[in-house]
């Protein structure tokens, strides 16, 4: 387990693992007013959370699978990044795909956050790769059934 610094500005308590095998903590929404997300809208949604990760480790924001088939809403950008060099607020952008006008309301629950390790890769250019089964074979190449 690492440990994670956390700075919370909201009036809402800090993410937490619902289970003991959850893999993600929810993120609340921070708002002075209810915020109103017109159908095929978007809106940049502050969590009033602060992070500090440590070297070699990302957060990733998610959607919430029961928002998602309840009411279309989602994670635009998902998953969405969190670098550990980054020390602004977490900002969540949803977007609203259904037909209804969605209102996010303070202390809703409105994505979740995955704390991943991560490597750094050193690129090297080459002329040519190496040779597999499946080549250059992409999008749709196997099939559907």
């Amino acid at each position: 387990m690492i440990k994670v610094k956390i700075v919370n500005k909201s009036n809402n308590p800090l993410p937490h693992y619902s289970t003991s095998l959850s893999a993600g903590m929810d993120l609340r929404a921070f708002l002075s007013e209810p915020l109103t997300i017109a159908p095929m809208g978007r809106a940049l949604v502050p969590t009033g959370l602060y992070i500090e990760l440590p070297p070699g480790f990302e957060a990733q924001v998610r959607p919430r699978s029961g928002l998602a088939i309840k009411h279309g809403i989602t994670v635009l950008n998902t998953p969405g990044t969190i670098d550990s060099d980054y020390r602004g607020q977490i900002m969540v952008i949803l977007i609203n795909l259904s037909n209804e006008p969605f209102t996010v309301h303070n202390g809703d629950r409105i994505a979740q956050m995955i704390i991943s390790r991560h490597e750094t890769a050193e690129l090297i250019q080459v002329e040519t790769l190496s040779e597999t089964e499946r080549g250059e074979g992409g999008f749709g190449h196997t099939g559907t059934k």
